[in-house]
């Protein structure tokens, strides 16, 4: 019996995220997506020979500080210097969040003023989650984060599945 991925994917927990009208997950799930956006399109502008590289690198950065601010799980098990954990755990709030979000679109936005490249979209992306954390923040929603990989104390999780994979 192969192993696939969609038995670790929370499908209900996803789903009860969306319709939960709390702008702090929605937040998280465009930061989920600017993580890749970040990364894909600042080695794709890594190419132009102008000063845009400059916000190419700037976004690869970009997306591994997300990476580390949405998905705090990595701060654990990742070797990281204690300044760097106590920069990201600054950031478990809506406000603080929507204020890191501002100051990274800020900055990919003004990569335009080089040139109009495709870091408009990455642009775009940390607009869309900062104006979530914001709502969040004003609407005074409590932060929470999502569910998307299934616990593995439920009961649903394939404990001998993952066991057999392993051997």
């Amino acid at each position: 019996m192969a192993l696939g991925i969609k038995q670790f994917i929370n499908v209900a927990g996803i789903v009860r995220d969306l319709k939960s009208f709390n702008f702090s997950v929605y937040g998280q799930w465009f930061g989920y997506i600017n993580i890749v956006l970040c990364m894909a399109l600042g080695i794709a502008n890594l190419f132009h020979v102008s000063a845009v590289i400059v916000f190419g690198i700037i976004s690869i950065v970009q997306s591994l500080v997300i990476l580390f601010i949405e998905v705090p799980f990595l701060l654990r098990i990742c070797p990281l210097s204690d300044n760097f954990i106590a920069f990201i755990k600054r950031f478990e709030t809506n406000a603080k969040r929507t204020l890191f979000y501002v100051v990274m679109a800020v900055i990919q936005w003004c990569s335009l003023a080089v040139m109009v490249t495709s870091l408009i979209v990455v642009a775009i992306g940390l607009t869309i989650s900062a104006a979530s954390y914001a709502v969040a923040h004003f609407r005074h929603q409590q932060f929470q984060n999502t569910s998307i990989i299934k616990n593995p104390a439920d009961d649903d999780f394939p404990h001998e599945a993952v066991v057999r994979e392993m051997l």
